[in-house]
């Protein structure tokens, strides 16, 4: 008799279902807001990501990410590669550094930007960045994160700075990429200007002039918009196609800000000026705001068309924060307590501020203090679009922070994190230069392939690493040299040549006495 009022239940669910129009469906696939920051600091924010607040968490204003935080969880411990093109490769691919070798940044095909250097040769890296394709010289191939998303379901939007591939390559274009739309993203990871008056870079009213001119919105051109502003208008209309598609959307919301040139925000430039600060900085902190309210605007639009509970939202910054010219003041100390900047293996070159939203899932208000890296977001993302059935030609190195979210995690920091940068990025400066680096729970060993040297820090005791403790224990030093060298030999990882002896620069573990 059970079984008999079952069926007739089951029955009367799908007649009501058919006569309303609608079949059964599965639960409906979240909404996923990826808000990537370009050259963003850990501390180039008022959310502190450390254990008290700073100078710097005082000096920037960011509601919106004071909003986020509010509604989801801090992680302050998050980490990417010290320059842009890694980052990104990484992010889409799911794949470390060391692994798909674009390990500087990319610009014009078959180009090496790689500085020269009296005391080393640098490897032939994958200049042409990452590809959608196999058939790409000097490329890493793998099937790109929103190409799995837009064979799953969703409407995918890029808007933003791009930077995936080289010029005249197919990933120049994110349309090759699995995105849907496109809104200003090309080969080119920097602009020639912020301001609608100056075309946002290009030489012409109207017209693209690369490299560094941004494309497609060429209708600003010869407003006083600022292109922080223009993106945001343009995103809100591409999630309008969104909504109208019926489909869950992922938009990659991948600011030009704040990376050089300084270009004042006519919108927040005066108070910072007013503050006292340097007209660089008070150029740089505009940037930083006009950023913010980007975010700002995109959750009033989730909040205005009744998609806040279904939509996540994740903010992360590609590398750590500019610390050279034209910044004002002392160099590499812009991202205090930290030490150094952009290109640097110190934790100034590669901690971020990352916050992830995830309405009914994430508690509010909360904080994890376990690290992961880039990589991690490519599986993460995937796992939170409820997609589990795909296959990538490129080995997945990243792990789900799902855990992390739900606050399952029980064992934290067991896992070890890697960073590989065999080139030369130009400038100099504090952990600047060719390194291999690896964090251990609370140590972090980097190591020098230009005089085959070793730093050690305690990060949780020294997070401004300003104790070297290779001295003073060489066991210690040993034991994460020789995981160094394994893992970056397991991946086929690339290496320096010494221009003294012809030869590849030692591994981390063979780098002759100093770890005796």
């Amino acid at each position: 008799m059970m079984k008999i009022h079952k069926l007739h239940f089951l029955l009367s669910f799908f007649a009501v279902a058919l006569l309303s129009g609608c079949t059964p469906t599965k639960e409906q696939s979240p909404n996923i807001i990826l808000f990537m920051v370009d050259d963003m600091g850990w501390q180039d924010t008022s959310v502190p990501f450390w254990h008290k607040k700073t100078p710097y968490n005082k000096r920037y204003h960011t509601p919106g990410m004071e909003r986020l935080a509010s509604e989801g969880m801090i992680f302050t411990q998050a980490y990417a590669s010290s320059v842009c093109s890694p980052t990104r490769v990484s992010l889409m691919s799911g794949m470390n550094a060391a692994r798909h070798r674009v390990t500087n940044w990319t610009l014009r095909r078959n180009a090496s930007v790689d500085a020269t250097d009296s005391i080393l040769s640098y490897p032939d890296w994958n200049v042409n960045g990452l590809q959608p394709v196999d058939s790409i010289e000097r490329s890493t191939y793998a099937t790109m994160l929103p190409q799995i998303l837009k064979d799953n379901g969703y409407f995918t939007i890029h808007c933003g700075k791009a930077h995936f591939g080289a010029m005249t390559t197919p990933s120049a274009n994110p349309l090759n990429c699995g995105f849907d739309i496109n809104i200003a993203g090309h080969a080119a990871g920097g602009l020639g200007s912020y301001l609608g008056e100056q075309n946002f870079g290009n030489k012409e009213k109207g017209f693209h002039s690369e490299p560094w001119g941004v494309p497609g919105l060429e209708k600003y051109h010869g407003d006083s918009i600022f292109i922080t502003e223009a993106l945001t208008i343009e995103a809100k209309k591409a999630l309008d196609s969104a909504r109208i598609s019926n489909k869950p959307f992922f938009l990659y919301m991948a600011h030009y800000a704040v990376h050089i040139p300084l270009n004042a925000d006519k919108r927040f430039y005066q108070k910072y000026l007013e503050m006292g600060l340097p007209e660089s900085e008070a150029k740089y902190a505009s940037m930083i705001e006009a950023m913010d309210k980007s975010l700002v605007d995109l959750m009033d639009y989730l909040d205005e068309n009744k998609l806040t509970d279904n939509t996540i939202i994740l903010f992360m910054s590609d590398n750590g924060g500019f610390s050279l010219r034209p910044r004002a003041g002392e160099l590499h100390t812009h991202n205090s307590p930290l030490q150094s900047g952009k290109g640097s293996a110190y934790e100034g070159g590669i901690r971020e501020p990352m916050i992830v939203k995830w309405p009914g899932k994430v508690s509010q208000k909360s904080i994890c203090d376990d690290y992961l890296i880039i990589e991690d977001f490519y599986p993460s993302i995937i796992e939170m679009a409820g997609i589990d059935n795909f296959s990538t030609p490129q080995t997945i190195d990243g792990k789900s922070f799902v855990p992390m979210l739900l606050e399952q995690n029980n064992k934290k920091q067991e896992r070890d994190l890697f960073w590989h940068f065999p080139n030369n990025w130009g400038p100099t400066g504090p952990g600047i230069g060719a390194t291999s680096t690896i964090r251990s729970g609370e140590w972090k060993l980097i190591y020098y392939y230009a005089n085959q040297q070793c730093e050690l820090f305690n990060i949780p005791e020294d997070i401004g690493e300003h104790t070297d403790l290779a001295a003073s224990m060489p066991d210690k030093v040993n034991e994460l040299a020789l995981k160094l060298g394994n893992y970056l030999r397991s991946v086929d990882a690339q290496r320096p040549t010494s221009k003294t002896t012809g030869k590849l620069v030692p591994w981390p573990d063979e780098a002759g006495d100093i770890h005796q």
